[in-house]
């Protein structure tokens, strides 16, 4: 994915016109302070988009943790944690 860049005095100067193309491109636009990169303005979609990316991607990593862990002897059946939530719990079948 690529970004425009511009000076946060630029956009500062016409916020408008920069959300309306934030919305249209979905790209990221960095914004500068001195030549230099400060800030990243996203949509909201786009965001969210990443955030959504972020979470699939730290489950998956649990899931894939869950499972070796499972096959390393360290977890139980299902089965087994039932029967201790209902336990637990007072809950019973």
């Amino acid at each position: 994915m690529t970004n425009i860049t511009q000076s946060l005095i630029e956009f500062k100067q016409n916020p408008a016109h920069y959300v309306e193309e934030l919305k249209k491109s979905k790209t990221p636009l960095v914004l500068t302070v001195n030549g230099k990169a400060e800030v990243v303005v996203l949509d909201a979609d786009s965001y969210q988009e990443i955030l959504d990316k972020i979470e699939y991607s730290d489950n998956v990593k649990a899931i894939k943790e869950g499972a070796a862990s499972f096959e390393r002897g360290e977890g139980k059946s299902a089965r087994e944690a039932l029967t201790e939530l209902g336990e637990k719990y007072g809950l019973s079948r």
